[in-house]
Formats: C-alpha cells, sequence, structure tokens
C-alpha cells in the first residue's frame, strides 16, 4: 500500500516558491495544503492560479497563525533569506517549534551544520528539538550540484588528489536584478566592493559546500580560503532591464578553497559572465553552460551536468532543480531524528513516482 501523501505547504511564490508549487502539484506524493504570500496582491488567490494551472481550491494567504494551524508534515521555505537571514531564521523556527519540519534553499551557509555560523544554528536547533522535527538547507548550489553529486563520484576512486566542482554559466538571462547587481557587483566599477566580495563572505556562502563535500571524504581540512577575479567587457550588455557598461564588471571568477596537506583539496569554483565573450582565457561553458565536476586521483573523472528547462533556459533549469531537491527529499527529512541535516544525513532521493504515462 503507498504510503499517504505528505502534507506540504510552499512558502513563498518568487523564482525558487514558483518552480516549487508547480512541483508541487505535479508530485502524488505531496498534498499542498498552503500556500503562503508575502504581497497582499497574491493573497486570496488560488494556489493554481499562481502557478499558471487551473484552480486547485487552496487560496494563498500571509497569515502565519491560519496555514501552521493546518498541521501539515513539512514546510518548503524559499523565501530570499539574503539581506534578511536572521528573520528567516526566525521564521523558520517558529516553523519548526510549531510541529512542521522544514526543507529550504533560502540559507544554503547552513548546508553542513556542524561547521555553520553558530548564532543561526543554535536557535534552529533549539527550535527543532522543542517541535521535535528536522530542518534540511540544500538547492543545486550551494547544495546538489557540490555536495551529493561529486560525493558520489568519489565513490568510484582508488585515491584522490582533489575535488573540483565548477559552475560555468551565462547569468544573462537570470532574472533576479539585486542578485546580479547589489550582490554579484555586475556592471559597478571593478574597484567597487559587492557584497559578494566582502571578506569572508564567499567563504561563509560556500563553505559548507567545502565542508560537506571534505566531511564525505572523512578529511580534516586546516583552513578555508578565497580568491576571486573580475573582468569588463567593451560593449555593453542588456541584462535585467539595465545596461552594464564597457569597463564595468561583466564577469565574476572565484574559488572557496578547503585545504589540508599544505595544499588546496577541495575547491567550489564559480566562472560567471553576462555575454558568451567575457574573459574568454577562463574556463568555458559547454553549451549554455551548467557545472563541471573534476575528481583528480586514480581514475581522473570529469562529468558536466546541465539542467535545462522546457523554456530551453539554463536558468530555469537550476531554479527547478533547486526546488525539487528540496521536494523529492522531504518524505526523508520528515523520517529523521529531530535536528538539524546535512547532505550525509539523508539516503538517496529519486525521482519515484515521478515518471509520466505520455
Amino acid at each position: 500500500m503507498a504510503a499517504a501523501p505528505l502534507r506540504i505547504i510552499q512558502w513563498s511564490t518568487g523564482h525558487v516558491g514558483l518552480h516549487a508549487l508547480r512541483a508541487i502539484l505535479d508530485n502524488p506524493s505531496l498534498e499542498l495544503v498552503g500556500v503562503w504570500v508575502h504581497s497582499e496582491e497574491k493573497a486570496g488567490r488560488d494556489a493554481g492560479e499562481l502557478a499558471g494551472r487551473d484552480p486547485v481550491g487552496v487560496l494563498a494567504t500571509n497569515d502565519v497563525d491560519a496555514l501552521l494551524d493546518l498541521h501539515p508534515d513539512v514546510v518548503c521555505y524559499t523565501a530570499t533569506a539574503d539581506l534578511r537571514p536572521q528573520e528567516a531564521v526566525d521564521d523558520i523556527c517558529r516553523i519548526l517549534r510549531s510541529g512542521a519540519n522544514v526543507v529550504s534553499s533560502s540559507l544554503v551557509q547552513l548546508l553542513h551544520p556542524p561547521t555553520a555560523d553558530a548564532s543561526l544554528t543554535t536557535p534552529l536547533a533549539a527550535a527543532c528539538q522543542e517541535g521535535g522535527t528536522s530542518c534540511w538547507f540544500n538547492g543545486i548550489d550551494p547544495g546538489f550540484a557540490n555536495d551529493l553529486l561529486p560525493l558520489v563520484l568519489t565513490g568510484t576512486s582508488q585515491r584522490i588528489r582533489s575535488v573540483r566542482v565548477l559552475e560555468v554559466l551565462n547569468y544573462a538571462t537570470y532574472d533576479q536584478p539585486t542578485v546580479l547587481f547589489d550582490t554579484m557587483g555586475f556592471g559597478q566599477a571593478l574597484d567597487a566592493q559587492p557584497m559578494l566580495l566582502i571578506p569572508g563572505t564567499l567563504e561563509y556562502a560556500w563553505g559548507g559546500a567545502v565542508n560537506t563535500i571534505a566531511a564525505g571524504l572523512g578529511l580534516e581540512l586546516d583552513e578555508l580560503k578565497a580568491v576571486h577575479e573580475r573582468a569588463a567587457f567593451d560593449q555593453p550588455v542588456e541584462v535585467a532591464g539595465r545596461t552594464i557598461e564597457p569597463g564595468t564588471q561583466a564577469g565574476l571568477r572565484f574559488e572557496v578553497q578547503g585545504w589540508a596537506h599544505g595544499r588546496a583539496v577541495v575547491i567550489v569554483e564559480h566562472v560567471t559572465r553576462v555575454h558568451d565573450d567575457v574573459a574568454p582565457d577562463w574556463p568555458a561553458q559547454v553549451g549554455q553552460g551548467g557545472y563541471r565536476i573534476l575528481v583528480d586521483g586514480e581514475p581522473s573523472i570529469v562529468c558536466d551536468v546541465h539542467a535545462m528547462g522546457e523554456d530551453g533556459d539554463i536558468n530555469s533549469g537550476g531554479l527547478i532543480v533547486t526546488a525539487t531537491r528540496l521536494l523529492n527529499a522531504a518524505a526523508a527529512v520528515v523520517a529523521a531524528p529531530p535536528g538539524l541535516l546535512s547532505a550525509l544525513d539523508l539516503p538517496l532521493a529519486t525521482g519515484r513516482g515521478l515518471v509520466v504515462t505520455t
């Protein structure tokens, strides 16, 4: 007999949340019981309508008490947290204390809770214990592309010298202006300091991915280091309704390195452009771009991964993976003992029940 569907609330309908909402409606193992929205304009609208589907009889709301009174098994929390981490922690703690488990893409700096910022993990862990619930943060990057996937590949190794995971993408169709221009610094002067390049920020954001790989390999790191370089372009580029002028940042490359034995052993690297011709000496993308895992060892392994949406866009494909990575593991999170989880704590999540008949 098949298990009863998990009762789930989708918390936000933004870039990731909208894809999560659609994936919930398509997943027979999940039953949508509520949707939280920020804007008054969306409140009261049918979740199916918000997802571009037929009505499903679930109305969106911004009444948190009413949602938690539904006693869901799990909440998929995808509200943005880049500029409001403490508010997101407060939201999630409230959900956890109510008795609902949480899967979230919002605080991916908590990908590896044992090495994450204690000011964030301590209240979340306490809320898990109070509510008897579990909480897991993941996505595609930081997430699937640089925790589970590289570790699976290393399971075929005889010996390993290093593991490097690259994201190589053109962000020209990434419709998140705040992230592109304010957080990452595109369109800014090359000597400006966007939020992402404030010292310590890269390690804070991607250190969890590096530490998860290291922990999966049984490797004790001595330190994390971050390096970056920026590139301009000689032509204007239109991105997300704005013009990136010649001479300003049109490319960003960075590495977060986990050091052991006097060398970088685990490296997460991003190569990000807004035009394919920016910085031609940097690693080139394959097709529309994606993720490349390089295991230097015996044997040496190269794996390229591309996730493309039905609209033909690699960026929408990435947003879908961010959402479905959470949802397909929701049952395992619900079944886990109370506490904060990493990918190392969960069984393999597959697309069980998702094969379509046509």
